[in-house]
């Protein structure tokens, strides 16, 4: 199993909100907010300027939707963004990062996965997680396209679990891909319900009001495929993903699906890119202990941070989020300080 590394070698350093700015519910909630995306438009004006959609071909009839963002001058590179669940394109967490790597010198394809966004027309059949096909055949698309002298994925927590198997994938695929940064990935799906269903009322809410809204957008343009029903019905997440999987995605069964894209076991044992994890311990939403069942490898390194909630990692009370620029650092890092500095690696806090 692997040994999870102290945070260390992210440039521009360690991670130190201040004291008001240090619970992982005010980590957690703030990226969502509308103040922060307020805060943050000004520095996402010329990423935005920049910005054409694009529909990708993902083959066997399958199309995405993605958002390009293509700088004038040759670029460094370009970083391919993969949003969390019940994100999108133009969630203000993809457009933070999308802006400060897009400052950085590299264009930036910020990519919504089926059904997200406002995607719903594009393919009738539902989004589930266990699509990892068409996703794989969409980063091949884009990093075919948009040639570029190196191509970087990065991914925020369903999107850093999809980030991560794409990468496993990428060799067969065709895919040349310089490095993975995944934040907050989803590990064991299992364990990330139990907590969603267990833990603070307000992500229940937050993600059942999004999903049931995605799916009656779904219903509206597919009427002859999807009567859903009132799903208030089905009160709990888990229930909701049985009664959707196993309905219409020809899943047996819950457990069936969610070990379907669990990242943890022998998931990444042939991961060749150099890829880099960043999670914290107070995360309420992925359970740092599941780290731990992480398969090893000599590509693979986690930075593993006290604080910082679900995908938040605010730095002050300016609302600069220090993802971004630790996910540039480490794009910019040399490959000997991206992968880990040895197989046995200490478990430490910051």
């Amino acid at each position: 199993m692997i040994s999870v590394a102290a945070a260390d070698n992210i440039d521009p350093g360690s991670f130190s909100p201040p004291p008001g700015l240090r619970h992982r519910h005010v980590q957690t909630m703030l990226t969502s907010m509308p103040l922060y995306a307020l805060v943050r438009r000004g520095r996402t004006e010329a990423l935005l300027a920049a910005s054409r959609e694009e529909i990708i071909d993902c083959g066997d009839g399958v199309r995405l939707m993605g958002v390009m963002s293509a700088r004038e001058s040759a670029a460094r590179g370009l970083v391919i963004l993969l949003h969390g669940w019940e994100g999108c394109a133009d969630s203000s967490y993809m457009l933070s990062a999308g802006a400060t790597l897009y400052e950085h010198g590299y264009d930036v394809f910020r990519l919504n996965f089926r059904d997200h966004g406002a995607t719903h027309a594009l393919n009738e059949e539902l989004f589930h997680s266990c699509r990892i096909d068409e996703v794989v055949n969409a980063v091949r698309a884009i990093h075919d396209r948009h040639g570029a002298p190196r191509t970087v994925l990065a991914g925020f927590s369903l999107g850093g679990n999809f980030a991560l198997r794409v990468a496993v994938r990428a060799a067969g695929a065709g895919i040349d891909l310089d490095r993975v940064v995944a934040v907050c990935p989803v590990l064991r799906p299992k364990n990330t319900m139990q907590a969603l269903e267990t833990g603070l009322w307000v992500y229940r809410r937050y993600f059942l009001k999004r999903w049931r809204r995605s799916l009656a957008a779904k219903a509206r343009c597919f009427p002859g495929l999807y009567d859903f029903g009132d799903l208030r019905r089905l009160r709990t997440l888990s229930a909701t993903t049985e009664f959707l999987v196993t309905r219409y995605s020809g899943f047996p069964d819950l457990d069936t699906y969610l070990d379907g894209y669990a990242i943890t076991g022998s998931a990444l044992q042939g991961l060749e890119v150099p890829a880099r994890i960043i999670a914290a311990e107070d995360d309420p939403v992925i359970p740092a202990r599941d780290l731990a069942d992480l398969a090893p490898g000599s590509a693979l390194s986690v930075s593993l941070f006290r604080r910082g909630g679900h995908c938040g990692f605010v730095a002050g009370y300016n609302l600069r989020n220090w993802l971004d620029d630790a996910i540039a650092g480490l794009l910019e890092a040399p490959a000997s300080q991206f992968r880990p500095a040895s197989a046995s690696r200490r478990r430490s806090s910051l």
